[in-house]
């Protein structure tokens, strides 16, 4: 799960979150006003043939589309539509049930139109006329020059935003609809103007159509062979390509830290890595990533790895990887997930490494996993966690973010059912979710540049990681949604796992938790809320950028910077204005910080022991499952 502002990596094909450097400026031309012959048609002959092209493989991109909706396989699009259709009607109501309301919003719309059809009819005349409707400034969709000089795509461009902003108006300000409607149909309404943007359309799109014109259609060609064959990926429903993932093997040159997995079972595999200092830290390191993504998010190269960086540092590291789950763990629960995953791997660690407490690492939804199983081994008085330190993870959920949008009674209904009868959430379908959050970032800049460029996308770790789909059980995604984001059973004490009353206060041990400033998924004022249920000390850090780039920020990349503070008091805001700004990266801070947790070391450990001798070498097996 790629956030908006992790788009700002340095490499090449950069949320994911992240676009391509390419597909990011595909609308944003860099040459001046072009003359009226870059419009025309050199090759009549070729072009006609190219389009008669074009038409066939659109035929076969219609075929892969219909396929599975004739089969009646599809019907999660039925639910979502008429999801949208239905909250559309909230809103519709209000304006249409009082006709002078109704008047009101019609004449603000058309006395708009009227305005940019008399500024453009005088412009088309010479004249020298303000724009009518402006786009932000970080608004790439429209940064090729023709969109200013040229009447005619200066007009398609002011009319799409004088209609976006009287769309969001009309959700914006209907009075009866309660918040949580409201921020539905914003969503909703923003997910059809961005599908509607001129700029990623060839006939509306000045760059796009000269491209077109200079290749006699062939980009087009290309285009519809990919979108046909994505589509076909997909199952019937659209997978954007957003990397070249030819490039990449896990083992070869992405995930490839030393290492052995050390234990397994049916939900995950406990790597330890080799060591490569002479001495370590007396206290080993656990590392748990999300179960919605694969784990070597912190293992993506040599440049980026935080595991391979902490072993550098002299960390003894374990990481889990999750297994990627079929139909036949659909009852897998979140209470499994904690003690097969979270509790089990801590007691092989000890009894691998003879310690009685280990430090721990959760990343997003892994750190809420791996706050429920603290707040496990508090209740049942176990001191087996030294220290505990959370990247970009929530325990309350009241402030979540964008994602509340997907969570309600209703939508949280109809996913269960499909989840229940194929057992899993598919990957895809999660991935959807982020993209769709960051629709200019992570869907319409790679459309454009896919298949009406007819591109291929950049080789990106980053994305080919973002790609790497993992299932989730239908138990345990099911829980993990009602109980955090619907119920926020976590915060409010009132979650049961295996008999026993979590409450979050009673966890003792340290913890460094760290936020991202620009974070859209585990947003830092929900994370810093979140830090006050603890019973422990908490040394609170606000990272720069999004929920990936300010974590995978290596110190020798000086990228970013980050916060540090005083006590977690009051609201985020108040605490940042008493906060000390600090350049580059947050990760040798954290070292500091964990060190004087422990500060005795022992001789470099050998990977296994007698009793869990190694399995198979690293990422290990259960990474590499695909369905």
């Amino acid at each position: 799960m790629v956030d908006e502002k992790d788009k700002d990596d340095d490499t090449a094909g950069s949320h994911g979150a992240d676009k391509t450097a390419d597909a990011s400026s595909s609308t944003s031309g860099g040459a001046g006003p072009t003359e009226f012959s870059d419009f025309m048609i050199h090759d009549p002959e070729k072009f006609a043939a190219n389009i008669a092209k074009v038409v066939e493989q659109a035929g076969k991109v219609a075929s892969a589309y219909l396929r599975p909706r004739e089969n009646g396989m599809d019907t999660h699009t039925v639910d979502y539509v008429n999801h949208m259709v239905r909250t559309f009607g909230e809103v519709t109501h209000y304006w249409s049930s009082d006709p002078v309301r109704a008047m009101e919003a019609q004449t603000r719309l058309w006395g708009r139109c009227l305005d940019l059809w008399g500024a453009s009819s005088r412009k088309m005349l010479g004249g020298d006329e303000e724009d009518v409707a402006f786009a932000g400034k970080d608004d790439l969709r429209f940064n090729d020059p023709e969109w200013q000089s040229n009447p005619f795509f200066s007009f398609v461009r002011q009319l799409y935003l004088i209609a976006s902003q009287w769309a969001n108006e009309m959700v914006s300000e209907a009075e009866t609809i309660d918040d949580h409607t409201r921020l539905k149909a914003l969503f909703y309404v923003n997910q059809i103007i961005n599908a509607f943007s001129p700029s990623n359309y060839v006939l509306t799109n000045p760059e796009l159509l000269r491209e077109t014109l200079e290749n006699d259609g062939e980009n087009l060609i290309r285009g519809m062979q990919m979108l046909a064959e994505d589509i076909q990926a997909g199952g019937g429903n659209l997978l954007i390509r957003q990397t070249d993932i030819s490039e990449f093997g896990l083992g070869e040159n992405i995930a490839i830290t030393p290492g052995k997995v050390v234990a397994q079972n049916d939900i995950c595999q406990l790597i330890q890595y080799e060591p490569n200092t002479d001495t370590v830290l007396k206290t080993p390191l656990l590392i748990l990533s999300s179960w919605i993504n694969k784990y070597y998010i912190l293992d993506l190269n040599e440049r980026k790895s935080f595991i391979k960086w902490c072993v550098e540092q002299g960390h003894t590291v374990f990481a889990v990887s999750w297994v990627n789950p079929d139909e036949s763990l659909k009852h897998k629960t979140f209470e499994d997930y904690m003690q097969d995953g979270v509790i089990n791997s801590i007691e092989t660690i000890r009894q691998i490494t003879g310690e009685d407490r280990v430090n721990t690492v959760g990343y997003c939804v892994g750190g809420t996993l791996l706050s429920a199983a603290a707040a496990y081994l508090a209740a049942k008085n176990l001191d087996w966690i030294n220290s505990i330190t959370l990247f970009a993870a929530q325990v309350d959920f009241t402030e979540a973010g964008d994602l509340k949008i997907f969570i309600d009674e209703e939508q949280l209904t109809e996913l269960e059912k499909v989840m229940n009868a194929q057992g899993y959430l598919d990957g895809m379908s999660m991935g959807n979710v982020f993209n769709m959050l960051r629709p200019n970032d992570l869907i319409w800049p790679y459309f454009v540049n896919n298949y009406m460029r007819g591109l291929e996308p950049f080789p990106f770790d980053l994305l080919f990681w973002n790609q790497d789909c993992t299932r989730m059980t239908a138990a345990c995604h099911s829980y993990y949604l009602r109980k955090c984001y619907l119920e926020n059973a976590l915060a409010t004490g009132t979650m049961i796992l295996d008999g026993l009353q979590l409450q979050l206060s009673a966890i003792r041990s340290p913890i460094y938790c760290l936020a991202m400033k620009e974070d859209h998924i585990a947003p830092a004022r929900s994370v810093f809320k979140g830090c006050k249920l603890f019973g422990g000390p908490v040394d609170f850090r606000l990272g720069g950028s999004g929920h990936i780039a300010g974590v995978v920020n290596p110190p020798e990349r000086r990228k970013y910077q980050f916060w540090r503070g005083g006590p977690v008091e009051g609201a985020l805001g108040d605490w940042l204005e008493r906060a000390q700004e600090t350049q580059g990266s947050w990760w040798p801070d954290w070292h500091r910080w964990i060190i004087t947790k422990e500060t005795s070391c022992v001789d470099a450990r050998p990977v296994g022991s007698e009793q869990y001798s190694p399995l198979e070498d690293a990422p290990g097996s259960y990474v590499k499952q695909t369905y």
